[in-house]
């Protein structure tokens, strides 16, 4: 797996060619022509608004086995024991998203291999934080590893669990992950000593340093990847950014804390940035994206009388700009949006399982954001 920040090409054949390009005409075809047909065939197998408003009318979770049996989806529960859990749904779902990730990337060539191991990078992250925490709580190790996003699963989680103590953790474990150099360049040894606290700021810390190394591998293939990922990576700076601002309120962490975390790409960075690092409750986050005018209307939508929160908010903002990826071409844009738009289609069919399990047949709809 390449390394993260390392993504150098033989010097002779850029000498010869130059960097890169995803989007060149002559190449794109035959290295990435077939996975790029393959990914835009997904585009009609998503849930249509039909097979939504058919789950939001069953009345049992073995009602929505049989909807969604008749979608993409197939008799994936089919060997699932009555009665179904939410969870199983789901698990199966994601286990599905899994394997059809894993076969881009087995089927995938220099520099797309990178590229997808890139998209996993943000799922590793999240379980090490996972496993640390955990660890700090006594957890047992099969309980940690079972709630470990699968995409995010690498050879030596296990041994996460293992070490007694911070050194271990971070001397024999956690430089040798695949994002270990971003720990090395952003952490030490004495940030492991961690309380809840702490590990929320070595989430975003690590967070910080990726989508910045993944921005600058993209700007570095150029084209048609580099027009569309910098601007989906730029959206999730920002999301990252303000949601910092907004946890940040009320709690022990501080301004220049706070300031750290924030990425030094997005469409706020600068002047942006530096106004939520100096903001005190939600409306001076409000005035201080109020430039951008995306997010101008994103916050409009907030109203004191909305029920929508502004996760939802982004969410919705996530789905609309990452179908634009299905009307590029010759990019690699299109695969991250395929694993985001598909993610958000998991999270709508959790949320409709956990409103017909908990009798709340009336809000399903507060919480579901169609995509096509």
């Amino acid at each position: 797996m390449e390394e993260p920040g390392r993504y150098d090409m033989d010097i002779f054949t850029q000498a010869l060619f130059g960097p890169p390009r995803p989007g060149n005409m002559i190449s794109f075809n035959i290295e990435d022509g077939f996975l790029e047909a393959y990914v835009r065939g997904f585009r009609t197998k998503l849930l249509t608004q039909n097979d939504y408003a058919n789950l939001c009318q069953c009345d049992t979770l073995e009602d929505m086995k049989m909807h969604l049996a008749q979608t993409e989806y197939g008799d994936f529960l089919a060997n699932e024991p009555s009665p179904l859990a939410t969870t199983t749904i789901k698990d199966k779902c994601t286990e599905k998203l899994v394997n059809d990730f894993n076969y881009l990337r087995t089927n995938a060539v220099e520099p797309l291999y990178t590229f997808l191991d890139y998209i996993r990078y943000g799922y590793m992250i999240d379980n090490i934080i996972l496993v640390i925490t955990g660890t700090l709580h006594q957890r047992e190790t099969a309980e940690l590893l079972e709630r470990c996003h699968p995409l995010g699963m690498f050879k030596t989680i296990g041994s996460l669990t293992a070490c007694r103590n911070a050194s271990e953790l971070y001397k024999h474990v956690l430089v040798d992950t695949p994002i270990g150099p971003y720990i090395l360049n952003c952490l030490n040894e004495q940030d492991l000593d961690a309380d809840e606290k702490n590990v929320e700021v070595i989430r975003n810390t690590l967070y910080k340093a990726y989508l910045e190394d993944f921005y600058n591998y993209c700007q570095y293939l150029g084209g048609a990847t580099a027009e569309l990922m910098c601007d989906l990576l730029q959206f999730e700076a920002d999301r990252r950014a303000i949601t910092i601002t907004m946890n940040s309120f009320g709690t022990e962490l501080g301004k220049d804390d706070r300031s750290k975390l924030y990425p030094s790409i997005g469409l706020l960075h600068p002047a942006g940035i530096l106004k939520l690092s100096k903001a005190d409750d939600a409306d001076q986050v409000r005035e201080a994206v109020n430039h951008i005018l995306p997010y101008r209307k994103l916050f409009q939508e907030l109203g004191p009388n909305s029920e929508k929160s502004l996760e939802d908010a982004f969410f919705e903002y996530e789905v609309e700009i990452n179908k634009m990826a299905f009307d590029t071409q010759m990019g690699y844009a299109l695969f991250y949006s395929f694993v985001k738009l598909k993610e958000q289609e998991i999270r709508n069919i959790v949320w409709i399982a956990e409103c017909v399990s908990q009798g709340q047949k009336g809000k399903v709809h507060q919480g579901l954001i169609p995509l096509f």
